[in-house]
């Protein structure tokens, strides 16, 4: 049965994307948000779009095939066929050895505020509490509220910490952290 396309100022249903690891097959699809990621927010992640967009597709394959499998460092996206519309990572703490640390977070901005945060976040939590990590942590720029808030909602609370932003010397995150 195949569904009819919603018209265009219809909300996406966020029951269409699933929520899963990444895969090697995924390979263009998340350079193709990975550059999204950077156009949309340039201050939440490490790197700029002119570096994302010089980086060669085999990079990119090498990168996913990676965080495909393993412990240490994992990728999720929400997938609802088509083009990725979310992203969340997780990866070991090196200096705890029961903490996951949650980077690149991000939910394409027609999809925002359907729920699909919170199950990308739960997914990065599955996959911890499966490689023996109990508690999540992450870090947001300070006076990015909005981020803020979505993140109180899925159940983070602000630690207190306040540390450098890594790219912007004038800017600073804070941590939150939550059980896995």
């Amino acid at each position: 049965m195949t569904r009819a396309p919603a018209p265009p100022d219809t909300p996406p249903d966020p029951s269409t994307a699933t929520v899963r690891r990444v895969r090697p097959s995924d390979a263009a699809r998340m350079r193709a948000l990975r550059l999204e990621m950077l156009a949309d927010s340039p201050l939440a992640f490490l790197e700029t779009i002119a570096q994302a967009a010089a980086r060669p597709h085999a990079e990119y394959a090498a990168r996913v095939a990676h965080v495909s499998q393993g412990c240490h460092t994992a990728q999720f996206v929400a997938d609802p066929g088509g083009r990725l519309v979310g992203h969340a990572g997780g990866m070991a703490s090196p200096d705890e050895p029961a903490l996951t640390v949650i980077y690149a977070v991000y939910v394409t901005p027609t999809w925002r505020g359907r729920g699909l945060l919170g199950r990308l976040v739960d997914a990065v939590a599955a996959w911890s509490r499966e490689c023996g990590r109990p508690e999540l942590m992450l870090e947001v720029v300070v006076g990015n509220e909005r981020a803020y808030r979505a993140y109180q909602r899925i159940g983070f609370t602000d630690t207190g910490v306040r540390v450098p932003h890594p790219t912007v010397a004038a800017m600073r995150e804070l941590q939150m952290r939550r059980p896995a």
